[in-house]
């Protein structure tokens, strides 16, 4: 039977980093053009930057909650084999399908991180166009949010796909070839 302990570590992770990504999707950086009238020229002013520390929590709490289900799965390919069937084919698919989730939402909250940290410093002349105050785009933060919540769905069939396979398989369990004993 799959460990409730880990199951729950596991889902407490994951909702921490979906709910630190939605922050930071709330609270991303905007941005002002201002004009400074006795310089004569224009340039950015971004607010808060609470939205880097945001992703780069939950990039992190990702990031923990998949090393620890690989940890107890031995990654899937160290330790005992698994019993053919269903539930090895089904623990396959679902560690390919984890990994890619995994890789799409820590590279959303990455990008958006070192985006959102990201400012402009540079000034324009005051008769000059306002400068690019780039910021990062919406949406970043919510699609690495909405693979983080695939990802925590997926480890956690995973790691019960994993677990039925590999308690329902005996190394040296049965035997192999046909007995020869009564023959003696």
């Amino acid at each position: 039977m799959a460990s409730k302990f880990v199951m729950i570590t596991i889902f407490i992770f994951d909702l921490i980093a979906f709910g630190l990504a939605v922050a930071a999707e709330q609270r991303r950086s905007t941005r002002t053009s201002r004009l400074d009238t006795e310089d004569n020229y224009n340039y950015c002013v971004y607010d808060s930057d609470i939205a880097t520390g945001y992703g780069v929590g939950a990039f992190l709490f990702l990031m923990a909650s998949q090393l620890l289900i690989m940890f107890v799965s031995r990654c899937f390919c160290c330790g005992n084999p698994l019993k053919p069937g269903g539930s090895r084919a089904c623990a396959v698919l679902l560690f390919i399908f984890c990994w890619v989730t995994f890789l799409i939402a820590e590279a959303c909250l990455l990008a958006g991180s070192v985006r959102n940290a990201y400012h402009t410093k540079y000034r324009t002349s005051f008769f000059e166009n306002p400068p690019s105050c780039e910021t990062v785009r919406k949406g970043v933060f919510a699609a690495g949010a909405s693979f983080v919540f695939f990802t925590a769905i997926i480890s956690e069939f995973y790691y019960v796909s994993y677990v039925n396979a590999r308690e329902s398989f005996s190394l040296y369990g049965g035997e192999a070839g046909v007995g020869m004993t009564p023959y003696k």
